[in-house]
């Protein structure tokens, strides 16, 4: 299997642990902690990020493209080098000792870029300003982060090649291209879909920033990940189809 090879099994069976991750990060702040989005969304959203975020890394991290130059390399000098390569080939030994800073340092570099982007976009595009609202903007644009920018850094790293295919991504050519960018697209659709109640007068709490936002992105996040398995497995029957 190549590089840009993935089953379709494989591919349904991350999208559900990613999913399995967003449902329990609810649940917890549901059942645990008596938190919900309606009544306080940064602080929910903020342990959906906690919940959700290892997971999301750590997924993406056992599909990069390249074992030896994946985005994780980026960190070693932080969590030191040879304990990174000897994980990297499968000698799991030191990894208690360097999973917090790996985790520390992905989630410092890699999601506060996506972060940045998206809280500028969502701005740009009317999001409200204010101290009211800071809080709750940087936890949504940090799990729109997730959603759709720190998927690709772990897999493709720093590939030119790999980053100018997948923002200029028009047709699924492989696997991989489905897994990232289908869920990545259904957030940002499902993000702006998820906006549209906010303006209108019907007084509602859940109209509030980030409210009907955040759950337009996770369904739509959850649509594009269903998608990027069916694609997935369309596109395994083609390349079947061409060997024979």
């Amino acid at each position: 299997m190549g590089y840009g090879e993935i089953t379709a099994s494989k591919a349904l069976a991350l999208h559900f642990l990613c999913g399995v991750g967003l449902a329990a990060g609810y649940g917890i702040a549901r059942l645990g902690c008596d938190l919900s989005l309606v009544a306080d969304p940064a602080r929910t959203l903020r342990l959906l990020l906690v919940v959700e975020g290892p997971v999301i890394i750590g997924i993406y991290g056992w599909v990069r493209r390249d074992r030896e130059h994946c985005s994780m390399r980026f960190f070693s000098v932080f969590t030191g080098g040879d304990s990174i390569r000897r994980l990297l080939r499968g000698d799991c030994s030191d990894f208690p000792l360097i999973l917090i800073p790996l985790v520390q340092c992905i989630s410092s570099g890699l999601l506060s870029s996506g972060a940045l982007l998206n809280a500028f976009g969502a701005i740009v595009l009317g999001a409200p300003v204010g101290l009211k609202y800071w809080l709750s903007t940087i936890y949504w644009s940090s799990l729109m982060s997730l959603f759709t920018f720190v998927p690709a850094v772990c897999v493709f790293g720093t590939s030119r090649t790999d980053w100018q295919r997948i923002l200029a991504y028009s047709k699924p050519k492989e696997g991989v291209d489905c897994l990232i960018s289908l869920p990545a697209q259904g957030a940002v659709i499902g993000a702006w879909l998820g906006a549209w109640p906010m303006p209108l007068d019907w007084e509602r709490p859940w109209q509030e920033w980030p409210i009907c936002v955040t759950y337009g992105a996770i369904a739509g996040y959850s649509v594009g990940m269903f998608a990027s398995a069916v694609f997935v497995h369309v596109l395994g029957r083609k390349v079947h189809v061409k060997d024979d």
